[in-house]
């Protein structure tokens, strides 16, 4: 009999990896954009992807950041049907702080969207409206980023959804925390807008 512990932990250890995984970083190097912690902010997210110029890197680094958080979730449903939550809550964990990069990830806002869209696909579309519509207004990827995390457990709540409210809202709050430079910025009026420079 295998203990109770075992594919809990499995399902966390494997999530986390999978998040951990710096696509952005990857990309960039693999084209010869450089180092993308060198670039810009120094994230290793899509809009610093954005920075180097390469549109469509930015775009994959979005769905490959996405897509894992997506995969966590699922991998974590095959190995027990309660771990669905566990796997991309490490997902999301990984990619804000990964191993490789000693903690230094990114701020997990793609993430934290397939981890949704795995989860409770309407609770998805809200978030991705959201995020979509609060750029265009403001023309701040930070400000899209943070509004459209908070939606999530809103959304949740409001969907009768508590289950996942609870953890979309710790969720939220580390995407604000990551965040928290950006918010500094914000507040001096010097943070940049989407599509232009760093």
């Amino acid at each position: 009999m295998t203990a109770l512990w075992v594919e809990p932990a499995l399902a966390l250890l494997v999530g986390y990896l999978l998040g951990s995984i710096p696509f952005g970083l990857l990309l960039t190097r693999a084209t010869g954009a450089g180092d993308l912690r060198a670039i810009g902010s120094g994230n290793i997210g899509a809009t610093n992807v954005l920075r180097t110029g390469r549109k469509g890197l930015a775009a994959a680094t979005l769905l490959l950041d996405a897509g894992k958080g997506a995969v966590a979730v699922w991998v974590g449903a095959l190995i027990h049907p309660d771990a669905a939550l566990l796997g991309g809550l490490a997902a999301f964990l990984g990619h804000i702080y990964p191993i490789w990069l000693l903690g230094r990830g990114g701020k997990g806002v793609a993430t934290m969207l397939g981890v949704v869209a795995a989860l409770a696909w309407q609770i998805a579309l809200v978030f991705a409206a959201i995020w979509i519509v609060s750029v265009l207004v403001t023309r701040h990827s930070s400000v899209g980023g943070m509004v459209a995390a908070m939606s999530a457990p809103v959304a949740a709540a409001v969907l009768g959804r508590f289950d996942l409210a609870i953890m979309l809202l710790a969720l939220a709050l580390l995407v604000v925390w990551k965040h928290r430079a950006n918010i500094e910025r914000l507040l001096t009026g010097t943070e940049p807008k989407v599509g232009r420079g760093a």
